[in-house]
């Protein structure tokens, strides 16, 4: 099969590519950027909120992963959410369309479900609690009309959880670093669990989903059982060989902190790594339900949470 890989060249797209070139696919990376690694003789420039640069370059293509999106906290103005991952899913269908692809595999979130959402099953109802989940769930709308007007379509929707692995500075790799640099503090009281994915078993997940039948295919990804912050914490403690007491500081005075920061990062127009959605989002239950997958497909992970954040750490912090 040939393969776009839409938003190719972030972190998911890097393993994503090397796993479908290893199976004998031919691929395409758009992106804006060119991917920082082996894979840049697959590039091609695109922009999702240029849609002829998208209908340029998916022709000969036979499914399309589209990884794209604007999903940083401090993105300003806020309509930059819908202009990407709303807007810029429908100008992808568009294209799609327009070269009769039938399959569209979407990375979407767990954010469409809200904070504190409990054990969000794909039966509940969403409530996106900030705009990029939002306009997320507005990019699934979009691609599930698409799905309704072409029966024969085969469309994935997966609603990702943090993913981490080496090479990636998202939550988790600020998390290790924090404690690998001794400035980690514990807001709250570290028994709230996260739902998170090591990237290896999303990328394996990914590509299995090539072979699904015509339909609407909507799962959750996490990799399971879940970690409290305070057992995630304690792992990598454990693989940097810390041994001093974590600091521990009440939920309420943590929150004070990130409205201070959200007041001074409207003040100077600069962004700064504290915030009151991420100390929210720190100190919540981020919990899905990962039965469906389970009970419905034979995927089957190659690797634990714990063995995961281990060579994750081994990789990027013990050379």
């Amino acid at each position: 099969m040939t393969i776009a890989l839409i938003g190719g060249s972030g972190f998911i797209g890097g393993v994503l590519a090397q796993k479908l070139i290893d199976q004998g696919h031919d691929i395409k990376i758009l992106d804006l950027v060119p991917p920082q690694d082996s894979h840049a003789s697959f590039y091609k420039k695109a922009d999702i909120t240029n849609p002829e640069t998208l209908h340029e370059s998916l022709k000969d293509v036979d499914a399309i992963i589209h990884l794209a999106a604007a999903h940083r906290d401090d993105i300003f103005p806020r309509s930059i959410y819908y202009d990407v991952n709303e807007k810029g899913t429908q100008n992808i269908i568009d294209a799609a369309q327009s070269h009769n692809i039938k399959t569209i595999i979407f990375t979407s979130t767990v954010a469409v479900y809200g904070l504190n959402s409990g054990d969000s099953k794909e039966v509940d109802t969403p409530s996106p609690f900030n705009d990029y989940g939002q306009s997320k769930l507005n990019a699934e709308q979009c691609l599930n009309r698409w799905h309704e007007n072409t029966p024969d379509s085969t469309l994935v929707i997966l609603r990702l959880v943090a993913t981490f692995g080496a090479g990636n500075k998202g939550n988790v790799f600020t998390l290790i670093n924090q404690v690998h640099t001794n400035r980690f503090l514990m807001i709250g009281n570290g028994q709230n669990a996260k739902s998170i994915a090591y990237i290896q078993n999303v990328a394996d997940f990914i590509v299995s989903t090539l072979k699904f039948s015509p339909a609407v295919h909507l799962y959750n990804y996490a990799d399971k059982p879940d970690l409290s912050m305070i057992n995630m914490v304690n792992i990598i403690r454990g693989e940097l060989g810390k041994t001093k007491s974590v600091i521990k500081v009440p939920y309420f005075i943590g929150l004070i902190g990130g409205y201070c920061f959200d007041i001074l990062a409207k003040i100077t127009g600069k962004t700064f790594p504290i915030s009151s959605i991420r100390i929210k989002k720190f100190c919540a239950n981020t919990i899905v339900n990962s039965d469906k997958l389970k009970d419905k497909t034979d995927f089957k992970p190659s690797f634990t949470l714990e063995e995961g954040l281990k060579q994750m750490i081994r990789r990027d912090f013990k050379h």
